[in-house]
């Protein structure tokens, strides 16, 4: 026996009196094994505590039934519901999830998806603001296929499931509009691209149709955080604007606090549209407003994408757009 904890095959197939290969053809529900053979090797698997490695297992077939998951913060609400979704349907196609947590950091993005690429995975799914050149760089050069959930692709490279942000960042303006004009946009940083290039032109486009003017000092960036938005409420109150739209759920929540912290009354002087309606968007007082999105539904589908693309079946749709609303509470009108 193994001096060590750990027991191997071929533990099992000594201890059976058996070759590896009848071992691994019992293992995987190999019908070519005589039944007595079988029930012995059961017997010395249970006995053993015999548990098979999924990527040593996969070595032969190149794959480990294994699926990398990047998340860019683990606690953040909007991304674990996502990742329900991507677990529900990697259980039903016997897949195993490896769940990874980049901190909002470029370079620690990379790392973690160069480590799930040496573990062998079978695909990946990368939620993220926005994709470096460092991090398609890495993906351009694995035949690890990489599906995204949650993140716009503004090259349209690789495959995705979101919502559309813009019309939905332009109908949270159209709702705002009904009792304001002085909407403002409170993003998290413009470099990412679904704030600066998406969500803004829909901000943009948004405040045209209703006939407002577009000003630069009505767009305000931060963070993603509670406390970005907490201190962010000086400044919205500065520039005299009496709405926002929001681009994160806990940015929403730290704003309507600050506001409210320095006599600014929500939704009577101040009216807030979030974007992500997480669980977030429940637990304020008031309760926040917020584009609404299918968001366990886009980590559910994206990873039946993947599924697809592993088995080398053809995707219907390379970027799907789920739909979208506005779920009304109470920090608006």
């Amino acid at each position: 026996m193994n001096t060590d904890d750990t027991v191997t095959i071929y533990d099992v197939a000594r201890e059976a009196g058996v070759s590896m290969a009848t071992v691994s053809r019992v293992v995987n529900g190999n019908k070519n094994v005589k039944e007595n053979t079988r029930k012995k090797v059961l017997e010395v698997i249970e006995r053993l505590d015999y548990r098979p490695n999924a990527v040593a297992r996969g070595l032969a077939s190149k794959k480990t039934t294994t699926v990398g998951v990047v998340i860019p913060n683990i606690t953040n609400s909007y991304f674990a519901t996502l990742a329900k979704g991507i677990d529900d349907i990697a259980e039903m196609y016997k897949y195993n999830i490896i769940l990874t947590n980049s901190d909002e950091d470029d370079d620690k993005e990379v790392a973690v998806v160069n480590n799930l690429f040496s573990k062998q995975v079978d695909g990946v799914i990368f939620m993220g603001y926005h994709l470096t050149e460092k991090i398609r760089s890495e993906f351009s050069r694995s035949r690890t296929p990489v599906v995204l959930a949650g993140t716009v692709d503004v090259e349209h490279q690789l495959p995705s499931v979101n919502i559309d942000y813009a019309k939905a960042t332009a109908d949270a303006v159209e709702e705002l509009s009904k009792r304001n004009d002085k909407i403002a946009f409170v993003s998290g940083p413009l470099v990412d691209d679904i704030n600066g290039k998406v969500r803004l032109s829909g901000y943009k486009s948004g405040l045209k149709a209703q006939g407002l003017t577009y000003s630069e000092g009505l767009v305000f960036e931060s963070k993603y955080g509670y406390n970005d938005g907490y201190a962010m409420a000086e400044r919205l109150i500065a520039s005299k604007a009496n709405a926002a739209v929001v681009t994160g759920d806990e940015l929403a929540a730290g704003l309507l606090n600050g506001l409210t912290d320095r006599g600014i009354q929500v939704p009577a002087d101040f009216e807030i549209i979030a974007s992500d309606d997480s669980q977030v968007t429940r637990y304020t007082r008031p309760s926040l407003t917020s584009i609404s999105q299918p968001l366990y539904d886009l980590g559910a589908i994206s990873m039946r994408m993947l599924t697809k693309i592993m088995h080398k079946e053809e995707l219907d749709e390379r970027e799907v757009l789920l739909s979208h609303g506005i779920t009304k509470r109470q920090s608006t009108k």
